[in-house]
């Protein structure tokens, strides 16, 4: 039987989060039952930064029972980097992750199909949803315009899927290989290869609190995205230069020829307009390409993605080598808390 651990990224969870564990421990208890994951199997909550009582809940679930698994990270890093922190810190004492929120709304008892493919060959499994039935008409909308967009702009991206997922530990030293500081998963892990397949599941109402992605935060998360997977905008802004290029080449020769044949002159308004035309499209464009340049500004100073406060790892760390600054990736700081 394979090691399973579980890796729940949590910002201000405190609601939800006793009601998270007790269910998320006795799915774990049940398979252990099944002999479909090991005994060391384990639930890792990453703390990012919460300005709740989160980091609390989380030691105390790890000084009641050894399941339960922390890391604290020194500061909010965002829930993509909290995810890979919590993938980068137990890669080496498992055989395989699966990663979801705390909120429960993805439905675990898609975890046991995730296995069982697992134990079939795949690599990584991708929690897709069914459908978009508790999200609203806006939302709907707006995700499956996001993902067509994606699909146009050349970005190998699942559709319908979040974060939910299994990978196996060389999946995961795969993902270890992708070095940039511009995070989307989504994009990133589809770019691993290995064999994949997909479990449908159908998303529920959030549990507690309120969700940590408004409106302004999903729409910085979609442009992250955009310009963390493709170049096209940048070309596209060249295509369009070159039609306007043309379309003035055709009114200089149109402007000629109603001069020569003498014919009224076009009026101000058709210069001001496309003055202000032309004006705009520079300025979009100027900021398409200075986004790109910003982020390639991030990526040369190699800053590092996450910094690990401390790690609740309990006995089944003492089962293999000692903690060591080097076994972390970009040389966090670590901190290892035994029973």
């Amino acid at each position: 039987m394979d090691t399973l651990y579980l890796i729940i990224p949590c910002y201000n969870e405190e609601e939800v989060l006793p009601e998270t564990s007790r269910q998320l421990k006795a799915k774990m208890l049940l398979l252990m039952e099944k002999r479909k994951i090991s005994a060391d199997s384990r639930i890792v909550f990453v703390n990012d930064g919460s300005k709740d009582k989160t980091w609390e809940l989380i030691e105390a679930l790890h000084k009641e029972d050894p399941i339960f698994q922390g890391v604290k990270l020194s500061r909010n890093k965002g829930h993509q980097n909290a995810l890979l922190a919590g993938l980068m810190t137990v890669k080496k004492y498992c055989d395989m992750t699966i990663s979801l929120d705390a909120d429960l709304q993805d439905d675990i008892n898609a975890i046991d199909e995730m296995i069982e493919k697992y134990y079939e060959g795949c690599d990584i499994v991708y929690g897709v949803r069914s459908t978009r039935d508790t999200d609203t008409v806006f939302k709907r909308k707006t995700a499956e315009g996001y993902y067509k967009v994606m699909r146009f702009l050349g970005a190998d991206i699942v559709y319908n899927h979040a974060d939910y997922r299994l990978m196996s530990r060389r999946a995961l030293d795969g993902l270890e290989s992708f070095e940039e500081v511009n995070l989307f998963l989504r994009g990133i892990v589809p770019m691993i290869g290995y064999k994949s397949d997909k479990v449908y599941y159908a998303r529920k109402e959030r549990f507690a609190g309120e969700s940590k992605y408004p409106l302004k935060k999903m729409l910085a998360f979609a442009w992250e995205g955009l310009t963390s997977l493709s170049v096209k905008p940048i070309r596209m802004i060249m295509t369009i230069g070159s039609l306007i290029f043309l379309v003035s080449i055709i009114m200089l020769i149109y402007s000629v020829v109603r001069y020569a044949t003498g014919a009224t002159t076009v009026g101000w308004t058709s210069t001001v307009v496309s003055i202000w035309a032309i004006g705009g499209l520079q300025l979009l464009a100027i900021g398409i390409i200075g986004e790109y340049i910003g982020k390639v500004y991030l990526e040369t100073k190699r800053r590092p993605k996450f910094i690990v406060e401390k790690y609740l790892c309990g006995e089944a760390r003492e089962k293999h080598d000692k903690c060591d600054k080097d076994s972390f990736k970009n040389k966090q700081e670590c901190t290892t808390e035994m029973d």
